[in-house]
């Protein structure tokens, strides 16, 4: 028995409607053949819904929805017998052009559906499926029958990832990744034996929301918006991405990615750009539908530009506010997502007047939210305007934490100031935490923003002269040395050094408390050619380059091994911070000099030892073992008598970055002598 509110009441042109149901926001099949469209716009004063079919260039029906198609501030129709499959819509919004006061309706402008599931438009990548009609970027409509045969989020405990921050598109694009569908979704399920093998168990993928990859100003040419940190609708995956894009399955590709990802044990983080939009000057979305409301507009009318991106989401509106949590909690229920890196998370503690908040109503609704309430939240703690909220979100937070980057960058160059912060980061950062934990603390020596691992040991200056503008990061401090000589060269003395700094930096990083984060390829020394900003880039720039893999393999088996010794043992990943004696009767972590159980922390060092006691009783591991690494930033070699350890143990080399990964595991006793610009790990068993 077909309920009353499903049977059509009206009929224009062959087509049956009535008053629809006014949420869930967005497109949404009843049935076979019948989509319930809703809409919200506070300040408009008219509002027509538009059908097209797919690849039209003119819409096959339009629908003024008057005063009865509207409840509230809601405009919603239920419209029948649609070949949804193959329909396109968007809406045409009357009202106010108040420029002073934010108002910027156009009742000629076609524009998107905030709520849209799918867009088309860009549906292969770097491509206009619509380049001569103003209405490009469209709605599709899609449902949501995926078969996920019993997966969820898998809900790894924070202090046990290693995340893996890569671009989808660069990820397999180049030919040497030997992957059939290189640059998209699919490529990343033929790549998930890599990075099962490596130890990678969480991957964070730069941002994956619909955006626009042509760049303002230059439609045409070869840069474009690579990095994707321009959205335009926070509902539906890139499309450009997908290797079933054209034919409409992008969302289905994605989610069997992310299936795929997970019977691997292998967690998905997304990078997301709440802060701001990519629509500046066009319209697209939400400057048609309720410019006042989606963006923080100044006295003046124009947007307010905290993010450095020229406008700003104005997040802590309840409208907005509510759009973002809909969106947060349709990616985890709908996609499995299992955690978010918020880009300019603070951003999310700015009132609708722009200023920084106290108790920010949306950090606080994510904090006890009954579906969000075990996704993982990952926040960019600066904003473009610099207000920092790292370590001031609620708990349940983590942080990206740059100052562990520059610090072990530094350090491993030879700046000794550094020593002491380096002693702190490998903590966990205390002091940034207060009264939270070292799983708040995403440690990372490098992120797509900057220099990649291998250009930090190659290049003392950025080459940014490819990119179309750089946004001032041809200043940027990369904290980098190139270890003699500047760029690319041929010289084998240079080059070991480069690997063994490249094995210095990433082993303070694994063996520090709190979450590492790697950047893709720096396990196989991935260049960028001293590029820094490569945001524009969809080249070999910004591609991996396989073929570095087998030229580096030795660096990449000590990714691997150093990843799997953080796994194996608990007390690295530990998240609280105490550091007093257990029931080895040693301290949990102490701090060495080249002499045991001397150090002074406060002053300048290049020289310095740390140690873990990890007991079997305390950890649940198979015995009692006792870690210690001792480092050496200085250019000269130095001596580090080791700590004695109980009576039948004995201290075993695991890792020594002067040396080749198969010349490791041999006993030592004593006295251990590092040569310069060396770091060596033991375990005491």
């Amino acid at each position: 028995m077909r309920r009353i509110d499903e049977f059509p009441t009206h009929e224009l042109n062959g087509i049956q409607f009535r008053a629809g149901r006014a949420m869930p926001f967005g497109a949404e099949v009843l049935g076979e053949s019948t989509v319930n469209f809703s809409i919200y716009s506070k300040d408009a004063t008219a509002c027509e819904l538009l059908l097209y079919h797919l690849g039209d260039d003119e819409p096959y029906f339009i629908l003024d929805l008057t005063d009865e198609f509207r409840i509230g501030n809601v405009y919603a129709v239920m419209v029948f017998g649609i070949d949804w499959e193959n329909t396109e819509y968007g809406y045409r919004f009357d009202g106010p052009y108040d420029y002073e006061n934010g108002y910027q309706f156009d009742k000629t402008q076609v524009v998107l559906d905030p709520y849209a599931k799918l867009v088309s438009g860009r549906d292969i990548w770097h491509t206009r499926s619509y380049p001569n009609v103003q209405f490009q970027h469209r709605g599709r409509i899609i449902r949501d029958d995926f078969d996920w045969e019993g997966d969820r989020p898998l809900e790894t405990p924070m202090q046990d990832l290693v995340i893996y921050e890569m671009h989808v598109r660069g990820f397999t694009k180049d030919k040497s990744s030997g992957v059939k569908r290189g640059g998209t979704y699919a490529g990343i399920v033929e790549k998930i034996p890599y990075l099962k093998e490596l130890g990678i168990n969480c991957v964070e993928l730069m941002p994956i929301f619909e955006f626009e990859e042509f760049l303002p100003g230059r439609p045409d040419d070869e840069f474009c918006n690579y990095w994707g940190y321009v959205t335009y609708c926070y509902f539906s995956p890139k499309v450009g991405y997908a290797f079933s894009g054209p034919a409409g399955f992008a969302a289905d590709e994605l989610k069997n990615t992310i299936k795929e990802l997970h019977k691997n044990g292998i967690e998905v983080v997304l990078d997301i750009v709440f802060n701001h939009t990519g629509e500046y000057d066009d319209y697209i979305s939400f400057r048609g539908v309720d410019n006042r409301t989606y963006y923080v507009v100044d006295p003046n009318g124009d947007y307010a530009n905290y993010t450095g991106c020229g406008n700003t989401v104005n997040c802590n509106n309840p409208i907005v506010r509510n759009f973002i949590m809909d969106s947060l909690r349709y990616w985890v229920s709908n996609y499995h997502i299992d955690g978010f890196r918020i880009d300019e998370a603070p951003i999310f503690a700015r009132g609708e007047d722009g200023k920084p908040m106290v108790s920010p109503p949306l950090v606080d609704t994510l904090a006890s939210d009954p579906i969000l309430n075990r996704t993982k939240f990952i926040s960019e703690g600066w904003d473009g305007d610099g207000f920092n909220t790292i370590g001031k979100f609620p708990h349940g937070w983590a942080d990206w934490n740059p100052r562990t980057r520059d610090t072990i960058k530094r350090f491993v160059k030879g700046m000794a100031d550094n020593g002491p912060v380096l002693a702190t980061s490998i903590e966990g950062s205390p002091d940034m935490f207060v009264g939270r934990s070292p799983d708040c603390s995403i440690n990372y020596v490098t992120s797509h923003d900057g220099f990649t691992l291998y250009d930090t040991m190659s290049y003392s200056r950025a080459y940014n002269e490819v990119n179309p503008y750089t946004s001032g990061m041809d200043t940027f401090d990369n904290c980098s040395w190139n270890c003699g000589v500047e760029g690319e060269t041929d010289d084998p003395e240079v080059q070991r050094l480069r690997v063994r700094q490249m094995k210095n930096a990433i082993s303070l990083l694994l063996l520090a408390r709190g979450v590492p984060m790697l950047l893709a390829g720096d396990e196989f020394a991935n260049t960028q050619y001293g590029n820094n900003n490569a945001f524009a880039l969809d080249n070999e720039v910004s591609w991996l380059q396989w073929d570095r893999l087998d030229r580096y393999k030795d660096l990449h088996d000590f990714f691997q091994k150093m990843i799997a010794f953080r796994k194996k043992h608990p007390v690295i990943r530990k998240a609280d911070y105490f550091t007093g004696y257990n029931s080895s009767g040693y301290p949990e972590l102490s701090w060495h000099s080249q002499t045991p159980w001397v150090f002074d922390r406060s002053q300048p060092f290049l020289t310095f030892a740390f140690m873990y006691s990890e007991p079997s009783a305390d950890f649940g591991t198979e015995r009692d073992a006792f870690i210690y690494c001792a480092v050496n930033a200085h250019w000269e070699e130095a001596a580090f008598e080791l700590p004695i350890i109980p009576a039948g143990m004995q201290w075993k080399k695991v890792a020594y970055t002067y040396e080749d990964t198969s010349e490791e595991d041999a006993l030592v006793e004593g006295r251990i002598v590092l040569a310069a610009r060396s770091l060596m790990v033991l375990v005491g068993c």
